[in-house]
């Protein structure tokens, strides 16, 4: 009863932000005037609603791959950027603003295509990795790849113009959602709901993982071919709201946390905790860039500047949740 009243309070919580996000800006709307005020609904319904959904669907990717992945790799540090897709994302944005196209769809066509080559490039490393289990490969390939795509990224800044591309570039890897229109969120809605779709399907499964490999294989599950499949699909959906909206930290690592503790950590209910705390969260972390101050701050700024204490109040808070909610 109390998960289910924690469930309700979240979703309100979700709709009131919601709600309120597509109202507030430096022009604040009136409800009661916006079909009859064509400035008033073309802000609403262009720039706002895009926008809100966007970090919306931002916000649930992460914290689901997040969750998924902490449970894959069993590392309570675990979060969507430890097999490098973050950084391959960033080199792609890197390489097309430097040498293709400034346009947003080409630099989130980019961006996707080298954060799945992150991937690829990531277990191929791993499969040759001659010593330790499935994980400790893993994380290390990721750690290698990301320090790889980390230098190429340094290296592009290091060339680019500094009165054109450098701006661009910076401004991207700092991450954001200042110009995101409906076709950004089109392009980012099929690779990231399939994502999100498969992990909520799945998350049952993802409790094995948690397990010890052989006692995992004991009842009848393999977790050397299920977890590679969990970690693909929680990479992809990280990749496609990536691709839009910049390299956006701590939220893949803070919000399974904060959903463990109010839920326990049984993943039939802490992923879908995760997508509703992540997508309020982040809704809430966007209004704050856009109005706290005249010019918009970074996305990824305000994630790290509130994220961070956030996450340090939870791993000093007493009265830890992991043996979950039996009511």
């Amino acid at each position: 009863m109390r998960q289910r009243t924690r469930f309700s309070i979240l979703l309100a919580a979700l709709c009131i932000v919601f709600v309120v996000s597509l109202l507030v800006g430096r022009y604040s709307l009136d409800p009661r005037e916006l079909f009859s005020n064509e400035i008033g609904w073309n802000i609403f319904w262009n720039i706002r609603m895009p926008r809100v959904l966007m970090a919306a669907l931002l916000g649930t990717a992460l914290a689901m791959s997040g969750a998924a992945l902490q449970s894959a790799f069993k590392n309570p540090l675990a979060s969507p950027e430890i097999l490098g897709v973050s950084q391959g994302a960033a080199f792609g944005a890197a390489f097309a603003i430097l040498f293709l196209s400034n346009s947003s769809t080409t630099i989130e066509l980019s961006a996707t295509a080298f954060a799945l080559l992150a991937l690829l490039v990531t277990y191929a490393i791993s499969s040759a990795i001659g010593f330790g289990g499935q994980v400790l490969r893993l994380v290390l390939a990721g750690l290698a790849v990301s320090a790889l795509f980390s230098g190429g990224v340094g290296f592009m800044k290091s060339i680019a113009d500094p009165l054109n591309k450098l701006p661009v570039l910076t401004f991207w890897l700092l991450g954001g959602l200042s110009g995101v229109v409906w076709k950004d969120l089109l392009y980012a809605l099929p690779l990231a709901l399939s994502g999100i779709a498969a992990l909520l399907v799945m998350r049952w499964r993802i409790n094995l993982l948690t397990l010890r490999d052989d006692v995992a294989i004991s009842i009848g599950s393999d977790p050397r071919r299920f977890r590679p499949v969990v970690a693909t699909i929680a990479v992809i959906a990280t990749a496609a709201v990536t691709s839009v909206a910049g390299i956006i930290a701590w939220m893949g690592l803070l919000i399974p946390h904060a959903a463990r503790k109010m839920f326990g950590t049984d993943n039939r209910v802490v992923i879908p905790a995760s997508a509703m705390l992540g997508a309020t969260l982040m809704i809430a972390f966007d209004d704050v860039a856009r109005t706290i101050s005249a010019g918009e701050i970074p996305l990824g700024v305000v994630t790290s500047l509130i994220g961070a204490p956030l996450f340090m109040f939870l791993l000093m808070r007493r009265g830890n949740r992991d043996d979950g909610d039996k009511s």
